[in-house]
């Protein structure tokens, strides 16, 4: 029996007085004071705001685990400075190890990282390390962006990120590229921010030649791959001219997609222009958009739906829902399989 794992989950229902917290963290900055003591959440408050919402939609979608981390909107990097990134992913890394712990079955955590402009992705190492060998988490999700929007950050091919790289080799661990809220009125953050990154991060790779260095380094870009797969001609071309090896090689060894794309043609594009072995299944919710499409009655969100329309194989389908993250987080299978799963 496959497992439906989906690899894009944020919790966005977090308890009010997490985000009450924050407010108050990000007012102690501008005013030069100190934020107050970190609200004691219950763990009632936490199954309230989970089972309302993630929960009740994962059953009801035909899910069974997601792949969950702090919401990706409010990691807001370009905030404050490194000590107040460093609380705040901390907070938000707890809070979803207690998800966890109340849901086990269900969710399993990724980290958020303590980035800031301008500040050497090396001060992100202990969290990683932390949460993957403390909290038992199985990836992260790196911000190739943390200037919010101005794109102020090397590439992602740059040296400055290699101790990162080196450290997420050492773990076993995935990275998901996921920038956060845009403070760049030119980019709506996940209608125009988060696919320009995704696309952008890409490019970076197809220029660059990381995966010549760390050829163990795999990344998830989600969304669908940004813009990638309807302009996959584009790219390939772009690598032809820049003197590259063919994208299979060059890049497609350590890049995957996830299925967050909102309508059925965009999937069957996705499908038919990516190789299976590239593809996680994930909807990205409740995430960036959550009603209903009046076209088909049905929640835009609702991923799994495009997916199962798909004329794929018993076999395929195992790979897209299960095989693909397990073999993507070596550390989830190992879980699963000490479940006896």
């Amino acid at each position: 029996m496959t497992l439906i794992i989906d690899c894009h989950g944020h919790y966005t229902t977090a308890p009010a007085p997490h985000n009450e917290w924050r407010e108050a963290q990000k007012a102690a900055f501008e005013s030069g004071g100190v934020a107050p003591a970190y609200p004691d959440i219950s763990d009632d408050l936490i199954a309230e705001s989970v089972e309302t919402n993630q929960l009740k939609l994962l059953k009801e979608r035909g899910a069974d685990m997601t792949i969950f981390s702090p919401r990706a909107s409010a990691m807001a990097h370009h905030i404050g400075d490194d000590d107040v990134s460093q609380t705040w992913s901390r907070h938000c890394n707890n809070l979803i190890k207690r998800v966890i712990d109340l849901y086990p079955e269900t969710f399993i955590g990724v980290c958020m990282l303590p980035q800031s402009p301008g500040v050497s992705i090396t001060q992100s190492i202990e969290e990683l390390e932390r949460c993957v060998n403390e909290l038992g988490f199985v990836g992260c999700n790196l911000n190739p962006d943390p200037s919010g929007g101005h794109f102020s950050a090397p590439p992602l091919t740059d040296k400055s990120w290699y101790p990162f790289y080196e450290k997420m080799v050492e773990l076993d661990v995935p990275a998901m590229i996921h920038v956060s809220g845009s403070c760049n009125p030119a980019f709506h953050a996940t209608g125009a921010y988060y696919i320009s990154a995704d696309t952008t991060a890409f490019m970076q790779f197809i220029q660059g030649d990381v995966f010549k260095d760390f050829p163990e380094l795999r990344f998830i870009i989600p969304h669908g791959g940004g813009a990638v797969p309807y302009h996959w001609g584009r790219y390939r071309g772009l690598a032809d001219m820049l003197k590259q090896p063919a994208l299979d090689k060059h890049v497609m060894k350590n890049v995957y997609f996830d299925t967050c794309v909102y309508h059925q043609a965009g999937i069957d594009c996705l499908f038919e222009v990516i190789d299976l072995d590239n593809i996680l299944f994930g909807s990205e919710m409740v995430g960036a958009v959550r009603g209903i499409d009046p076209e088909t009655g049905q929640y835009f969100d609702d991923t799994k739906r495009y997916v199962d329309a798909l004329d794929l194989t018993d076999a395929q389908r195992h790979q897209i829902y299960e095989g693909n993250a397990r073999r993507v987080y070596p550390r989830l299978d190992a879980q699963l399989k000490a479940r006896g799963k």
